[in-house]
């Protein structure tokens, strides 16, 4: 597969040095805990600390929560960068100024470095969170690895952060190239439309996803498929695959029913209406590499 398109989604592009080799040093945390210099982000549910630009609002460590799950995030520079994870039903902390926003309507607005940061914490974290108990024996595992695996004490097994991967296509149409095919979703508001996705099956490839998972929502069986790029999608632990396809015949398009509730061939002009924000179609935000490929294919490049 080769990618097409010229600007990477959101969540793609190489963020902070993760310094993995740091890992494996005993007491890594606690060191960066004691260090001054060190800077925290905070994530509460999947919303982070913002201030007006959007930019991060990283802290020091005496002012991150304690009681928090803390992992290490990599260097900036010299200094370390941690994160501090609390659940969305636990208190927000205060942190002084700027808000809290969340990761998915924020992320495309940030640098590449604090977009990649952004997610970073945002995935580790709701790992942390979410998975304490050993799926093998059920014993409550022991944090290792400053954050990046657990250590199950009675059975042994070392656990790491899971990632499921997931495949995201725009349909153009074979003989129409200028119409592009969405899909409203049944759990969406009335109105609003993306491309059509869903996860990878057990010993299926990307490309054999993409034809299963469009003929399942849409109806239609797809030509020319072509990799466009990935992103991380801590919703909850997804990697996105986008890719670009087109329909064989237009004619076979037609909605599951279930997921699917509603689909509708686009013009450029109608798509264009919709990303200026006029008329009654809502679009992907600009964190979603659904936008990505639905802007490659209005400006042209897919």
């Amino acid at each position: 597969m080769t990618a097409s398109g010229a600007v990477p989604p959101a969540f793609a592009d190489v963020g902070t040095d993760r310094a993995a080799a740091e890992r494996e040093r005993p007491g890594l945390l606690e060191e960066l805990r004691a260090d001054p210099s060190t800077r925290v982000l905070v994530v509460h549910g999947d919303r982070v600390p913002t201030m007006d630009g959007p930019r991060l609002r990283l802290v020091a460590p005496t002012e991150a929560p304690d009681a928090a799950a803390w992992a290490f995030l990599g260097r900036d520079g010299r200094a370390g960068v941690l994160t501090a994870v609390l659940a969305a039903d636990e208190p927000a902390p205060d942190l002084g100024a700027g808000v809290w926003s969340a990761v998915r309507r924020i992320g495309g607005e940030l640098s590449v470095a604090e977009a990649g940061l952004a997610v970073e914490a945002l995935s580790l974290g709701r790992w942390l969170l979410e998975a304490p108990f050993c799926p093998a024996c059920g014993t409550r595992t022991v944090i290792a690895h400053a954050g990046w695996s657990r250590h199950c004490p009675a059975c042994g097994r070392e656990h790491f952060p899971r990632t499921d991967p997931a495949v995201i296509v725009a349909v153009t149409s074979a003989d129409e190239p200028a119409r592009l095919l969405l899909g409203s979703n049944a759990a969406w508001e009335a109105g609003r439309y993306s491309c059509f996705a869903g996860f990878v099956e057990a010993g299926e490839s990307l490309e054999a996803a993409v034809v299963r998972e469009v003929a399942e929502e849409a109806g239609v069986d797809v030509v020319d498929v072509r990799y466009r790029g990935s992103q991380a999608w801590p919703y909850p632990r997804s990697l996105m695959l986008g890719f670009h396809a087109a329909a064989r015949a237009d004619e076979d398009a037609r909605a599951d029913g279930e997921e699917i509730v509603e689909i509708r061939w686009f013009t450029r002009d109608e798509i264009g209406e919709a990303f200026a924000g006029r008329g009654d179609v809502t679009l992907p935000g600009t964190a979603s590499i659904a936008y990505r490929l639905i802007r490659d294919w209005y400006e042209g490049a897919a």
